[in-house]
């Protein structure tokens, strides 16, 4: 596989994904959610469901949207923490889903932990050394930048199962709580396409990995 084509591929799979999960977004954000809560209060309900007290939900900037484990806190951006849709709804039980990983000290969680510091350093070093490598004919650099990327191709790939089980536990979390009919298949449509922009970006990775080994050989 050429470069070009690797690219064009890559590029074309993200478009694919982009488009899906802004059109599910869309779509349930203007969908109301049948409990009438905002995001916030379904995120602090959840929570107290599973006995969890210690986590404060916040409002963050527009696309802010995640769990931050170093100070227990989950932060919403603000059409998830005031909004009463679907989307909202769904957004804020997938992070409140997080929060109960890290209650449970859910394994996948911890070795995703334990890999950012790795993963962040060879994120922003790998290139380099692959660039130094081609350019001063050196191999051993070049195979330390493959072997560095493979670091970052791992944290995505650890993500994957601590993404999907975040929404598995809301969405069963949503059931229990006598969420039916579209709140269930909208909460749905909106977590598996978020779920995709992983995956995805996990398949460029690997099909990128793939390539620099198979470059390096020749």
């Amino acid at each position: 596989m050429s470069y070009l084509t690797l690219v064009v591929l890559t590029l074309a799979i993200g478009c694919i994904v982009s488009w899906n999960v802004n059109h599910q977004l869309k779509t349930y954000s203007r969908v109301p959610i049948s409990s009438g809560m905002t995001g916030a209060q379904a995120a602090n309900t959840m929570l107290y469901h599973y006995g969890i007290y210690n986590v404060s939900v916040r409002m963050g900037a527009e696309g802010q949207d995640f769990f931050d484990p170093r100070n227990n806190t989950i932060t919403l951006s603000p059409s998830a923490y005031n909004g009463r849709s679907i989307t909202a709804t769904a957004t804020a039980c997938h992070e409140a889903g997080h929060a109960c990983q890290y209650a449970e000290n859910y394994l996948p969680m911890k070795v995703r932990g334990n890999l950012v510091p790795v993963a962040n350093l060879a994120s922003n070093v790998w290139v380099f050394l692959l660039i130094a490598g081609i350019l001063l004919h050196l191999s051993d650099l070049t195979m330390a930048a493959i072997i560095l990327y493979a670091c970052v191709v791992l944290f995505e790939l650890v993500t994957l199962p601590v993404e999907f089980d975040a929404s598995n536990r809301a969405k069963k979390y949503m059931k229990l709580a006598g969420y039916q009919g579209v709140d269930i298949s909208g909460s749905s449509a909106v977590l598996r396409s978020c779920a995709m922009t992983y995956v995805a970006a996990a398949l460029a990775s690997i099909l990128q990995l793939l390539w620099l080994v198979g470059s390096n050989r020749e």
